[in-house]
This record gives C-alpha cells, structure tokens and sequence, in this order.
C-alpha cells in the first residue's frame, strides 16, 4: 500500500465506514490487505467484507462500475460475492480524508466456504472453475454499464499495465520483449464474442469453495476490459507458477477445465493459440512489479516471490514458455 494512503488512514475513517454500513464495533476483525484495508464483520447474523480504499487508486466512478458488474453477474447466477448497500443505499461511501483525497468504502457478502488448499483439488472441481469462469464471461457479453462515466478501464490502460515504470533501465531485453508481447496483443480483434470485462485476478488465492463443492470467486478491484482467453490465461498462470511440475498439472487441469468453461459459454477454440502471449504478458508484468515492491529483488524474504524470482530473468530473456503445453489439444 501507498505510503501517502497510510498516512491519511486512522480510527476516524474507519469509524465513519462502520457508521454508514451499520457495524457494531464488536462484530468487525481486520484482515490482512494489500493494497486496501479489508475487514469482515457480522451484521445481522450475517458475515460480510468491507473494503476500504483510496481515491489515489481507483475513483469512486470506477469502483461504482466494479460493484455494479460483481451484482449483474451474481444476478445472473454466477458465483461471486455480491455487494451490499449502506444504510442509505450507496454501494460505494466516499469519506474525506482531509488531505485532499477520499477513502472509498464498500462492502460485500462474505464467500461462503475455505481456501482450495484446505479443500483440496479435484477434476472436478477443476471443471467447477472453468464452469464459473465461463459463466462470468458469458454474462459479461450481456453486460452495458449503466453510465459511461462508470465504465472501467481497457487492460493496457497506464494504471492498470505498468511494467515499464517499474523496469530499470538496464532491463533492456525484459523490456524488449514486453514491447513484442503488447504489439501483437494490440494487433488482435475485439469482438463482442471475444473481448469484455474480464475479472484479470481470478486465481485460487480470490476464491473459497464450500461444502457441495461450489466456487465463490472475490476481489474484483482489477477488473478490465480485455479478451476473454487473457482470464483464461490468468488462471493458467497461477495454477503453474512456482509449481513444482507445472507440464504434469496442466495436462491434469486443462481438459477439465476447459470442459467446464465450454459448458457455460462459447468461446473460438483459435483464441486458446493466444494463450503463451498473455501468459508472457504476466510473466514480465509480475517481473517488473517486484522492482516496485522490493528494495533488491536479488535479496527477497518472501518465500514465493524469492522462487519466482529465481531465474525469471534469463527465462524472459531466452522467451522460455512458462509451461510446455498445447492449448489447441
């Protein structure tokens, strides 16, 4: 998190968000957040997320149009932590931070269900996933936002793809091929069949499962506009990276998966050739995010950015595919 957003935030502002979304100051527990402050509380006998963020990421416009997407897809049956009003019917509450800026607070139904690695994967479940991922995208497609100013922002707008602010200089070939992969990315059509809002994040670490089974994906503060394969490809991205038999998973994930996603919308088989070029993208993305997060990512504690880490750099510069696999199979 920003530091400018740390230094405005205090008991006050919290205060205000629990007051407009009628929080008991005994039914609220801080979560762990990264670039927002996140908490769950119950109301009601219910347990809910809120969410609080700054203006210095995301205007309340945009935000207005991440809830307002997150509810058409869960009014349209797909698995996903619907947002709530507040007391006086706002599904986003902006609160002064005295610094010139505003703290964005929203709040959403908790997922029901744990983390996938306290359930444990299953073919099945493989298939649940791509079932949700395809329904997302297939509402996507019926999808107007209700007023322009609310739409969001296209996947190589400045705020949302930012690798070459954090690349140094000496960088060259990273961002070399950074250039190669967004040219042909840009080249590519955008067709309502193809290109839409997309969730960009929907990896295990934005879902819980429950008991029967069911999927409830969260965190939808990335949401873009972008081609539908380039969520596929997140997916992919996150379930090889740092595994330690990447080519054995995916040929274990990828057909149930993909049967799943084809159950719940049609996507062109031609688009899965696209998929190693966004899982480029990724790669050189998240590469250069770390040059943002850690003062010398040759020296890294975190366990899993310290093995992702490991060797990126001569795998993007010699363009070793992130995992050896045919999509089109």
């Amino acid at each position: 998190m920003e530091f400018e957003i740390k230094s405005c935030y205090n008991d006050g502002i919290l205060q205000d968000a629990m007051r407009r979304y009628n929080i008991a100051p005994d039914q609220i527990t801080l979560l762990d957040g990264f670039e927002s402050y996140i908490y769950e509380f119950t109301r009601n006998s219910g347990d809910y997320i809120l969410r609080i963020g700054h203006s210095r990421r995301r205007t309340p416009e945009l935000i207005r149009g991440e809830v307002e997407w997150i509810n058409h897809l869960a009014g349209g049956g797909a698995g996903v932590a619907r947002a709530i009003r507040s007391k006086t019917g706002q599904l986003v509450e902006a609160i002064d931070d005295k610094h010139g800026g505003k703290f964005l607070a929203t709040a959403f139904v908790k997922a029901p269900g744990r983390p996938v690695w306290e359930v444990g994967w299953t073919p099945m479940l493989y298939e649940t996933y791509g079932q949700l991922v395809g329904r997302i995208h297939a509402l996507s497609k019926v999808y107007t936002p209700s007023d322009p100013a609310i739409r969001r922002h296209a996947w190589n707008h400045p705020q949302n793809l930012d690798a070459l602010n954090w690349l140094p200089a000496g960088e060259t070939v990273p961002i070399e091929r950074f250039h190669q992969v967004t040219n042909h990315l840009e080249e590519l059509p955008r067709d309502v069949g193809s290109y839409g809002l997309i969730h960009q994040d929907a990896h295990s670490g934005n879902f819980f499962v429950d008991d029967d089974g069911q999927i409830t994906l969260f965190d939808f503060d990335d949401c873009v506009y972008a081609w539908y394969v380039y969520d596929i490809a997140m997916v992919v991205f996150y379930m090889v990276v740092n595994h330690p038999d990447p080519d054995g998973l995916i040929q274990a994930f990828w057909p149930r998966f993909w049967a799943g996603y084809c159950a719940e919308n049609t996507l062109d088989p031609g688009w899965l050739a696209e998929i190693p070029w966004f899982l480029k993208l990724r790669e050189i993305d998240l590469y250069a995010l770390h040059f943002r997060s850690f003062e010398d990512v040759h020296d890294i504690d975190a366990p899993w950015s310290r093995q992702y880490m490991d060797g990126r750099k001569a795998r993007i510069e010699g363009d070793v595919p992130l995992v050896a696999f045919d999509f089109m199979v």
